[in-house]
């Protein structure tokens, strides 16, 4: 497969496409952070650091096979997520995000002075196991699995959870569990996009997960539709395509970047896709390929 693609596909598209799968699995965790349960996460690049740390290390200083590392990554940024969620997830709104904001700043300083992570050198030689299958497998199984969480009544919750908190607790949801484990899923997410990126990238160094990487992050999942699956794969598209289209005016290409998203406020609040679900996908493709057959016949 990977031969075939190399032979056939440009290597700047194929890398741009890979990037794009990795980018969908990282904003797919934070979908269920901010645009699913509504909390506002912006240290979300700290744990995709922690992944991509935790994988780098196991596999250039023990050797470590890399599914084992992939998993370690995804576990390690979970286990951090739900220690770091359980005490901060009493706050809500712009409390929340300097936390998290300053928790991300916290692991970038660990990593920029830890021995093992190479200091402000970063990590090289990191085993090059990333490749599109890999990427676009895994992307599939966590679309799947994300449709499956948010169609079941966990999923309910944790909507209810973002749509009104009190009312949710009033109706028995247990709000500080559910957030937990949403923290603790969309962190092992991080983990595992981390773990990708170190393995594509072939060397990392904490200037890759700075703030600017969370800010990117939620763009991705703002743009599309805050809770809507569909629409951060969309949000996710657009913005990793976005700064390659716009390589050839780099000076202005952050002007670019942010008229794009004043007018997406402006004409769609609620981003391009909103709260679609996939049955709205199926729903939309069906009434569209009636009437294209139709005018056909």
């Amino acid at each position: 497969m990977e031969s075939l693609l190399q032979q056939y596909v440009d290597l700047y598209y194929l890398q741009i496409v890979i990037l794009i799968g990795i980018n969908i699995i990282l904003a797919l965790g934070l979908n269920i952070i901010t645009g699913v349960t509504g909390q506002l996460s912006m240290g979300h690049a700290g744990f995709m650091s922690i992944g991509a740390y935790t994988s780098a290390i196991l596999a250039t200083q023990f050797g470590v096979p890399f599914p084992v590392c992939l998993l370690a990554a995804g576990l390690m940024a979970a286990f951090m997520g739900v220690v770091i969620g359980i005490p901060i997830l009493r706050l809500e709104g712009d409390y929340l995000a300097m936390v998290t904001i300053g928790f991300a700043e916290i692991v970038r300083v660990v990593f920029l002075n830890l021995e093992i992570a190479g200091r402000g050198m970063g990590l090289s030689g990191i085993p090059a196991e990333t490749n599109f299958s890999i990427v676009w497998g895994l992307v599939i199984i966590i679309v799947l699995l994300n449709t499956g969480l948010l169609k079941s009544r966990p999923g309910r919750a944790l909507y209810s959870i973002r749509e009104d908190e009190i009312a949710a607790e009033a109706s028995g949801v247990n709000t500080t569990l559910y957030k937990v484990i949403a923290f603790g899923m969309g962190t092992f997410l991080a983990g595992i996009g981390g773990s990708l990126y170190a393995h594509y990238l072939t060397y990392i160094n904490p200037g890759n997960f700075g703030f600017m990487r969370s800010v990117e992050l939620l763009n991705m999942v703002v743009l599309g539709g805050m809770g809507s699956i569909p629409g951060t794969i969309v949000g996710t598209i657009i913005l990793t395509i976005a700064p390659e289209v716009l390589r050839f005016v780099q000076e202005y290409r952050l002007l670019f970047y942010g008229a794009l998203l004043v007018i997406l406020m402006i004409f769609r609040p609620n981003g391009l896709l909103g709260d679609v679900r996939w049955h709205d996908v199926k729903r939309y493709w069906s009434r569209w390929r009636k009437t294209w057959i139709k005018k056909g016949s």
